[in-house]
């Protein structure tokens, strides 16, 4: 099916998925505006648009998105992908702080930066919305409290803005990584190594053990999922959770 470029916001995009979701956007032809905390304004050498901002604060949330829907002329795709993965701890030893950031930045952010890109989405007539979730937004996550909470409430999120913006024709569904090999899941390898008193390299078996392909998805993968949920071929889905992570039992 020949794809019709989109106008594109992305949040997390200075790295990891968000950069390869990004980056597939462009590929295809759409045109993207990205953020991300850190680094100037700038022009990836991919062409996606990139500004610095800080999700939970919301004004900057709003400023952000006013910038690029005027710059683009409109938005047809907004990926919620910016996410905090906070304390590996139990109950007991998670701070107030460190449980405040982490829904501040997972749940605050995403609805700020939804909330501000609603009306320009539901004036394109294809709108879609994508928003990251985990494995950690399915089952239970044992030393990582404050994120599978917030995980578990972006699903719910999704699921819902799903019946509000669809009379508007918007697309909402959620995409549930799982162990994503890169920089971030080495640092939640070494979280429950240093939790639990293993080994990295136990921790990481232990991992593996949980899902029926025995191999860590790739940010490459989860980047095409996107790319099909707000595809043209993906109008008439809307209102779902897929999960992406080996056929994974457990987190």
């Amino acid at each position: 099916m020949p794809h019709t470029p989109r106008r594109a916001i992305v949040t997390g995009a200075g790295s990891g998925i968000g950069a390869r979701i990004a980056d597939a956007f462009v590929r295809r032809g759409d045109t993207v505006w990205g953020c991300d905390l850190g680094g100037d304004a700038r022009e990836t050498d991919s062409g996606v648009t990139m500004r610095e901002c800080d999700i939970s604060d919301r004004s900057a949330a709003r400023s952000f998105v006013a910038e690029a829907v005027s710059a683009m002329g409109g938005l047809d795709v907004l990926v919620d992908n910016v996410g905090i993965g906070g304390p590996t701890a139990p109950i007991e030893d998670i701070s107030a702080a460190d449980w405040r950031r982490v829904l501040a930045v997972n749940l605050d952010g995403t609805f700020w930066i939804t909330q501000a890109a609603a009306p320009a989405l539901t004036e394109s007539g294809r709108g879609a919305i994508v928003v990251m979730s985990s494995l950690a937004g399915r089952v239970g996550y044992p030393q990582r409290l404050a994120y599978a909470t917030s995980k578990w409430g972006l699903v719910g999120f999704a699921k819902t803005l799903a019946l509000e913006l669809g009379p508007s024709d918007v697309t909402v569904n959620a995409v549930l990584p799982g162990a994503v090999a890169g920089e971030r899941m080495d640092q939640v390898l070494a979280g429950r190594a240093r939790a639990s008193g293993r080994t990295l390299a136990q921790e990481r078996e232990a991992a593996l053990a949980n899902q029926s392909l025995q191999r860590f998805v790739t940010a490459e993968e989860v980047a095409d999922l996107v790319a099909f949920l707000t595809s043209d071929a993906a109008r008439s889905i809307s209102g779902q959770a897929f999960p992406i992570d080996g056929d994974s039992k457990g987190a």
